[in-house]
């Protein structure tokens, strides 16, 4: 049997094989015919949302069956009450659109209300007789309660995943009637309501209530298939298959994947079990390349197929690599900067559902056109459909879960929560473009962080998950755990530190805001993240200047994805790349797509480099399972492990720092200079490492190389072979370090593998601490300027000998241990004891010390070896990539990717100082 072609079945009219069926009410009481309200906006789209074309399309791309009706259409609709009897046999009052949500004008009601009725009538088509008829809606925001012919058939909680009943016992041989209670709080309830509100304001949008995703039958037989659930193995060259049930006795599962018309592998097994198909050599998924494979599955009774679905995978691989050292996402082993946009997925006409299948690809596809690779669904859990342009377009996904009001939750809230993930993980886990769960964002109703992403994890171990989205942000805690440490900053950029164990990525940024006139929501009451820009030019001019700021935040401290707010405006936010009815693309087209994909390009080529980060200093981590809070250091000259933490004594950091250079006896493998003994190494001496000087003989300098592996224990980490040793690694082992010949034993390689770690000493460059220093500033032309406060601002100014006593004290800074990190260092005011420098909103001023650690970290600035190549430079601690930095006299911090104080030019030069004695000792 040749495999049909999937592609023409799924959105052409093949799939539309059943008319919608109207006219079918019962005629008692009136009824009001359904009429679109007026939106504040429109869209292209909003006309072709009518009774006889809503979204017609089959709604569930990856399980295709021929046989279905869609219920999509005109229903009626009335108010409801708790505890009111259904309207069974009665007219309602008025007519609704499904599956538009009753807040939006396509719907016809255009209004909020908690409880409400539904109701239609339908008939089964002969053809059915003797199968199964399921009842399946695609998600009903929030409790949905439905009958059918008088019987209660089953309900539901959960907004934003689908359910189905089988309806078969309750149906009649002619006119069926179909009632759905619904009850939807909105956030008044402790559900899952993501940024819908009753009372929309600021970035809380209109509530999307009831009915809001595609409603329709399909018959089935007794023993049929309910899902499946994909896992590609890319290693293995093998789709993984477990495939659901209902109604099993001993059937067998036959599963047949394509290429086209080509079939590439096929296997057999039962429901629930395991199976996998082979896909020798395969096409790997990508953005690049979003190759989709075809997949039959049949459900057999001996060799009598009884169900039978189509559907279709990518085969793609994710996971987190070193990459020059720096721990990056990887898909299909190669590292690529993951670059979108913030997509909410809110519509002016539709509130939660697009118009039609075409809007519903044009967000992505803009995306596409635009360079982007990379979409962060933001607490709205689309419908099926839309993973399906994905895939097929080719866009990588973050999916956020929707999250419950800002209040703590209740017990019962929780376990409804935690209901509601896992489903929404179960419903999309088989989409190749989905590569992220985001589980908790900017900590709005947060709790039991690390437990939930561990428990993500558990479920879903072939993703990415991302415990806190905005970690920096608005009261969120971090739960330590997961696979990516996520920053939100506005305007930014900016990036946390990636560490041993998680990659960073800006999960939010930008919000430059510009009102279109004629296509606002609210004419005249949009905002945006600042100023509000009055040109395109000028706002193509600030996100070209974001996105040079992301490249050098690449680099340091290895920025790995980053998520714009937003695609388009929504409501009165009016940070959109387009309008909110999608009328308008604010800036220079070219020019944003020039420097996105310019972005990408660059990324890529770091793959070319070896995977330590040649001229930094890093620290060895043991990554043993309970030996994990150990590192490399050197004492008395021998290689040992030790527990090293935040508070750990200063020699003791020092003597875990290494700082990475080219093999000393070769350059494409690497050896570890001391921190503290500049010019010793770690090598090994009759196997065991000890720090030594570099005697100039080519015997020390093999000794003291080291080639980078693949880690042994199969981890993302790396695992280092002697140069001059070959088949021998460094291990840990009683907390000394060897080298030692590979033993083919789980702990030998977990021993044997390490993490390149952020450095447990910070500063690069050494200056004197405890004692009074003045700072000059080293741009040509301005050496006679200082660093010196005044009015709590930090300035530069002329400093001589003829200068008052005042200004040489303003001049004059005691350098102290950094007030959040000892290994950095703060400034305390020579004449103001107990204030220090430190920057808020990027300008740097002097404040009295208030106890936070927000203000320890704003004044904590860690040395660096001076940008121009001499001098010293000092590095935000909080903000890595930003540098104390003069201009115009005023001193900022400042990573010289903007305009004006943040500009490129002079940007090494200004950010550089000499530290000279004091003005005033």
């Amino acid at each position: 049997m040749t495999q049909p072609s999937r592609r023409t079945r799924i959105g052409g009219t093949a799939l539309r094989l059943l008319p919608l069926l109207c006219g079918l009410f019962s005629s008692q009481g009136a009824q009001a015919a359904w009429a679109p309200k007026t939106p504040p906006l429109t869209t292209q789209w909003t006309s072709q949302a009518t009774p006889s074309n809503a979204l017609p399309e089959y709604p569930r791309p990856q399980m295709v069956r021929a046989d279905w009706q869609n219920l999509n259409g005109e229903w009626q609709f009335g108010n409801a009450t708790a505890g009111q009897t259904p309207p069974f046999g009665q007219n309602l009052s008025e007519s609704i659109l499904v599956p538009f949500p009753i807040e939006s004008a396509i719907s016809g009601i255009k209004r909020h209300q908690d409880r409400m009725w539904y109701r239609r009538t339908f008939t089964v088509p002969a053809a059915w007789s003797g199968r199964r008829v399921q009842l399946h809606f695609g998600a009903v925001d929030w409790e949905a309660t439905v009958y059918v012919n008088r019987q209660l058939v089953g309900s539901h909680q959960g907004g934003f995943d689908g359910f189905s009943f089988d309806i078969t016992p309750h149906l009649n041989g002619g006119t069926n009637e179909i009632i759905v209670g619904v009850y939807d709080p909105t956030d008044a309830g402790g559900q899952p309501v993501g940024k819908q509100r009753n009372n929309p304001s600021g970035i809380f949008y209109t509530a999307a209530s009831g009915i809001w995703q595609t409603v329709w039958l399909e018959p089935t037989p007794s023993a049929s298939i309910t899902r499946l659930d994909m896992t590609p193995d890319v290693a293995g060259s093998a789709l993984r298959l477990t495939v659901r049930g209902a109604g099993i006795a001993g059937q067998t599962v036959e599963a047949v994947a394509f290429d086209g018309t080509t079939q590439v592998g096929s296997a057999t097994g039962s429901v629930d079990g395991e199976i996998r198909i082979p896909v020798p050599n395969p096409k790997l998924w990508s953005p690049d390349s979003p190759f989709l494979y075809d997949l039959r599955v049949s459900l057999k009774s001996g060799s009598t197929v009884v169900d039978q679905v189509t559907s279709y995978f990518g085969m793609r691989s994710v996971g987190l690599k070193l990459v020059g050292g720096v721990l990056r996402p990887v898909l299909n082993g190669q590292f690529v900067f993951q670059l979108g946009t913030l997509d909410q997925g809110y519509w002016p006409d539709g509130i939660y559902t697009a118009p039609t299948d075409a809007a519903l690809k044009f967000d992505i596809q803009k995306h596409k056109d635009l360079g982007f690779n990379l979409i962060r669904k933001h607490i709205k859990v689309e419908p099926q459909r839309w993973f399906y342009w994905t895939d097929k377009l080719g866009l990588l996904v973050w999916q956020d879960m929707p999250l419950m009001a800002l209040t703590g939750p209740s017990t019962a809230a929780k376990a409804q929560f935690e209901r509601e993930l896992r489903e929404m993980v179960d419903e999309h886990r088989s989409s190749p473009s989905l590569i992220t769960w985001v589980v908790q964002n900017e900590g709005w109703g947060q709790y039991d962080q690390a437990r939930l992403a561990d428990l993500v994890k558990s479920w879903d171990a072939s993703r990415l998950v991302d415990n806190m989205s905005g970690i920096n942000c608005c009261g969120a805690v971090d739960g330590g755990n997961g696979d990516l440490a996520d920053w939100h900053v506005y305007q930014g950029p900016g990036s946390p530190v990636p560490s041993a164990t998680r990659a960073a990525v800006l999960g939010e940024f930008g919000g430059l805001g510009m009102r279109i006139s004629g296509h606002e929501w609210s004419p005249g009451n949009g905002f945006g993240y600042g100023e509000l820009y009055t040109t395109s030019a000028s706002l193509t001019a600030r996100y070209l200047e974001l996105m040079a700021g992301q490249r050098a935040l690449l680099d340091n401290p290895g920025l790995s994805a980053s998520v714009y707010t937003e695609i388009t405006d929504v409501e009165n936010e009016v940070n959109g790349l387009y309008t909110y009815d999608r009328a308008v693309f604010k800036m220079d087209f070219n020019q944003v797509r020039a420097a996105h994909l310019d972005l990408i390009a660059a990324s890529k080529l770091l793959n070319n480099k070896g995977p330590l980060p040649v001229g930094q200093f890093r620290a060895l981590q043991v990554t043993t399972p309970g030996y994990t809070n150990r590192f490399v250091r050197h004492i008395e000259s021998l290689g040992t492990t030790e527990v090293v933490t935040p508070t750990s004594a200063t020699t003791l950091k020092q003597d875990s720092t290494f700082k990475i250079v080219a093999g000393l006896a070769d350059a494409a493998c690497y050896s570890f200079e001391s921190r503290n003994y500049p010019g010793s190494y770690l090598r090994h001496s009759n196997s065991r490492i000890r720090r030594d000087g570099r005697d100039g003989s080519a015997l020390f300098d093999q000794d003291a190389t080291f080639c980078a592996r693949g880690a042994l224990d199969g981890s993302g980490n790396v695992s280092l072979e002697s140069k001059n040793k070959p088949g021998a690694y460094l291990r840990h082992r009683g907390g000394e370090v060897w080298v030692d010949v590979l033993e083919n034993t789980t702990g030998f390689r977990q021993d044997a593998t390490w993490a390149i770690a952020t450095p447990w000493w910070k500063s690069g460059a050494n200056v004197p601490t405890n004692t009074f220093q003045s700072f000059q500033v080293t741009s040509a032309g301005y050496t006679n300027r200082y660093l010196r406060h005044i009015d709590s601002l930090a300035r530069t100014e002329v400093v001589d000998g003829a200068s008052s006593s005042v200004l040489k004290q303003d001049a004059t800074f005691k350098l102290v241990p950094g007030l959040a990190e000892s290994s950095c260092y703060s400034f305390e005011s020579r004449n103001f004891p107990g204030e220090y420098l430190r920057h808020m909103g990027s300008r740097v001023r002097r404040d009295r010390r208030d106890g936070s650690a927000l203000f320890d970290q704003d004044a904590t600035f860690c040395a660096q070896p001076g940008l121009t190549g001499s001098g010293v430079s000092f590095e935000s601690f909080n903000y890595p990539g930003r540098y104390i930095r003069h201009y115009a006299a005023e001193v900022w911090t400042a990573s010289g990717y903007g305009s004006t104080w943040d500009s490129a030019g002079g940007f090494n030069a200004d950010s550089t100082w000499n530290v000279v004695a004091p003005w005033a000792p």
